[in-house]
């Protein structure tokens, strides 16, 4: 609980300092509405931010913008109230020219189309305003097609290099890939995050055609807080990698997909991954209609590359160490996920591989309900190089298959505590 406050603590201070940051400047005022009949938005849109960015305030009518090129907003002690949707094209070949796209995302070489960078800013969509994706068209172009990461898909949202920065009330539809990234960053809230893809091409129902579209995922940033998401996706609904330190997640709504990870890391050998002090509270995860996202895979579930070191990254890595500590994850309620919690440290590896060096410790999972498709509650399989100490379970109570017994995998697990019928020992 002392966690928690603290990183609340963290989130209302950074709400109030950008908060009142943004009201010190509204004597500058800029003011823009959508061109309509299909003109293109983009200039005006830059004009606006370069003009009220910084020290000012940006107010966008309801409408739909249309943006036809990559787009920053250099925002400073700055407010903007977007009230519309930036309509991104739908030109898969233009996007996934190099050129035309942002990498400002070190891991994996990820493309982003749009940057938020700067400080002391807000930006409120009201629930309303936010980004169109266009995701339908991406994601039924690439169902037959190989898909790698940093193929050039762009990241719908990226924060990038942020101090003290709010998104507040912010609608993505249809993001062609992950739909927020922040990266670099200090001391950012996300208030209310909705993500939505549904796949609508009927030729791929009950297929997982849209993978990649995880709601967020954090990287190199300290003090992050992801409050009021709901995600739907057929991929991680937040995903917390490498460097991610005081991160506080509340009220997280994840439909479908594979759920919350911790991970991959360890995929840069010679960069290690640190994921230190990760509170996550009130957590749902639904199953959807299987001819809609036949996904739902784990509750929470963590992972790292093998010790050995298979190609190079983006698609390939391994070797990295570092280590992840003093994780919470409580108040979790899921609903038939295939497997509730789940920890192994063989991604992108094989039985013959060098293990990973990558530590967990001080992991606690309390307050959990719901269903499991399969009757492993728990599956714990840490590395034989550095067994996992201190893994914690208090109020598990989630129910298997009808007529089936509960059971639970601890390996490699240092000390264990709450579960008795865990095997904490290094074999199955």
């Amino acid at each position: 609980m002392r966690a928690s406050l603290s990183l609340l603590t963290i989130a209302l201070g950074c709400w109030a300092s950008c908060a009142s940051a943004a009201a010190a400047s509204k004597e500058k005022v800029c003011s823009l509405r959508p061109l309509g009949h299909g003109r293109d938005d983009t200039d005006q849109v830059e004009a606006a931010i370069a003009k009220c960015g910084h020290f000012g305030t940006t107010v966008f009518a309801p409408g739909q913008y249309n943006i036809t090129r990559k787009m920053t907003w250099d925002l400073v002690s700055s407010r903007v109230d977007l009230h519309g949707s930036l309509n991104f094209k739908p030109d898969i070949a233009y996007w996934l020219d190099p050129a035309n796209t942002y990498r400002v995302i070190f891991i994996q070489s990820q493309a982003s189309w749009f940057v938020l960078t700067g400080r002391d800013f807000t930006v409120d969509a009201h629930n309303a305003g936010g980004i169109a994706g266009n995701g339908q068209a991406w994601w039924s172009f690439f169902a037959n097609r190989t898909r790698a990461d940093g193929d050039g898909r762009p990241v719908a949202l990226t924060l990038s290099n942020v101090t003290r920065g709010v998104v507040r009330d912010f609608r993505v539809e249809g993001q062609p890939f992950w739909c927020n990234a922040v990266a670099d960053s200090s001391e950012v809230v996300y208030d209310g995050m909705y993500c939505n893809a549904t796949n609508a091409d009927p030729v791929w129902a009950g297929q997982n055609i849209v993978p990649n579209t995880d709601g967020i995922n954090t990287y190199r940033s300290d003090k992050i807080s992801l409050l009021r998401f709901d995600i739907t996706s057929g991929d991680d609904c937040l995903a917390i990698k490498g460097n991610s330190t005081n991160i506080f997640a509340k009220d997280i709504t994840c439909r479908g997909g594979n759920g919350i990870a911790i991970g991959s890391l360890g995929q840069y050998a010679g960069l290690p991954d640190i994921v230190d002090n990760l509170v996550m509270e009130d957590l749902k995860l639904i199953r959807l209609d299987p001819q809609v996202q036949p996904n739902m895979v784990s509750g929470v579930y963590l992972k790292t590359w093998t010790g050995s070191v298979h190609g190079a990254p983006p698609t390939g890595g391994g070797g990295g160490g570092g280590f992840v500590s003093n994780v919470v994850a409580k108040g979790v309620s899921v609903d038939r996920v295939t497997v509730p919690i789940h920890l192994y440290q063989t991604n992108g590896g094989g039985s013959g591989d060098t293990p990973s060096s990558l530590q967990f410790s001080n992991l606690t999972f309390s307050d959990w309900t719901g269903t499991s498709l399969r009757n492993t509650i728990v599956d714990v399989e840490c590395s034989p190089a550095v067994p996992c100490p201190n893994i914690r379970f208090e109020n598990v109570n989630i129910a298997p298959p009808n007529g089936t017994a509960a059971s639970f995998k601890c390996i490699n697990v240092a000390s264990e505590f709450g579960l008795p019928a865990c095997n904490a020992t290094g074999a199955a």
